[in-house]
């Protein structure tokens, strides 16, 4: 058999990459690397601002894909300072900005929805309030909340949902879908991972609950449930996604079985696409090698039993599959070829390198990034000042 540049000439089967194109829905992406959804902090008193316009559009490229940061869906929802949301008429008008010039570089642009859930202090609810989740139990001494002047404290303890209030809860989803399509946002992530409110229900060392929400995996997957059909009632299916992290126990977010969580969660999701005859636009799972610290290499048996749940959720599940957590090209190139994953998103790489698509595509060095700015409040350090490499090389 002859080989040319990857591919077997005889039969011209190449093995797909990062590089290669994409079909997700109704959008042809023009290669697989996507911004991962990062909260970075600077959407002061919670607006979006030029600020974000410039960074987001820094990261646009043409068939490119990117997934916005965390975006709060109500006065409840924060857990950190300076995040934007998406429950007011004001931060609408000013995603439209954002969202509009980044479509402007002919990308294609989902907002994730998020709530912290139990991962809040009162300082960031509305009227001094205990942060809600689905247990009055708060968070261990090993985590603690990042506070408005830059201090940590202790979280809050949190006032469990009652069952009227939790289906409060899935309407504030809805409406903030409805407002994120109205920013002009091309479609929706619901944010149901790493520690915040919908994973305090999903993972059992969590979720406490005697009721229809707790329990049975059946009842610790209904709250999710919930969002995503209310989320698909107003945006369709086909612009609706999901991010879940089974095996990560970010903010105590521990399960006892996280492969049998996964393949709950993707069984629900399966049996909802094939009663509404159509496809979720993708599901997002991050790799347990995510943690707060940063990336930790994990002992070869570990990484190895990693890597196998993760390939059984995509296995399971029946629509497009993007894989997030620690990526490197090369590990992004494997998992794609290897057919682990559909797409691959980036996140501390995309932060010090707004031009990473090109950079990757040309085996350019990368610029390193710098942690100590990850979560500042400057418009520009660590933010939008990274180099492009005809920048950096001038």
């Amino acid at each position: 058999m002859v080989v040319a540049n990857g591919m077997e000439v005889g039969t011209m089967i190449m093995k797909e990459n990062l590089f290669s194109p994409y079909q997700l829905g109704n959008f042809k992406l023009s290669h697989r690397i996507v911004l991962a959804p990062m909260t970075r902090n600077r959407a002061i008193n919670e607006i979006p601002n030029q600020a974000l316009l410039k960074y987001y559009t820094q990261r646009a490229t043409n068939g490119g894909f990117l997934i916005s940061e965390g975006t709060l869906i109500s006065n409840t929802s924060a857990g950190f300072a300076h995040c934007p949301g998406i429950y007011t008429e004001e931060q609408v008008e000013e995603w439209k900005k954002v969202v509009d010039s980044v479509h402007s570089k002919g990308a294609v642009f989902f907002c994730q929805l998020w709530h912290v859930g139990r991962v809040s202090h009162q300082v960031y609810q509305h009227e001094g309030g205990a942060p809600i989740s689905s247990t009055n139990k708060g968070l261990s001494d090993r985590w603690k909340v990042l506070m408005p002047d830059g201090s940590h404290e202790k979280p809050t303890p949190p006032q469990a949902l009652t069952t009227p209030q939790i289906l409060e809860v899935v309407q504030h989803y809805r409406k903030a879908a409805l407002n994120a399509m109205r920013a002009g946002f091309d479609g929706i992530e619901i944010h149901g991972a790493h520690g915040y409110l919908i994973d305090q229900f999903l993972k059992d060392t969590i979720n406490d609950r005697t009721d229809e929400y707790g329990g049975s995996l059946e009842n610790r997957t209904r709250f999710l449930m919930q969002v995503v059909q209310a989320v698909i009632e107003v945006v369709g299916p086909d612009k609706v996604a999901v991010r879940i992290s089974p095996a990560i126990d970010h903010f105590d977010a521990l399960d006892s079985n996280p492969l049998q969580l996964g393949l709950a969660i993707v069984d629900g999701l399966n049996k909802l696409q094939l009663k509404l005859g159509s496809k979720l636009s993708y599901l997002h799972v991050t790799q347990p090698r995510f943690t707060a610290q940063g990336v930790v290499e994990k002992p070869a048996e570990e990484a190895q039993a990693d890597a196998q749940l993760l390939r059984k959720l995509r296995d399971a599940y029946n629509g497009t599959f993007v894989s997030s957590g620690g990526y490197t090209k090369e590990l992004g190139m494997e998992a794609i070829a290897q057919g682990d994953t559909d797409l691959v998103a980036f996140g501390r790489l995309f932060i010090s390198n707004p031009d990473l698509v090109h950079r990757l595509m040309i085996d350019a060095p990368l610029n390193k990034y710098d942690r100590s700015t990850f979560y500042t409040h400057d418009p520009v350090v660590g933010y939008t000042d990274y180099p492009f490499l005809d920048e950096a090389t001038n």
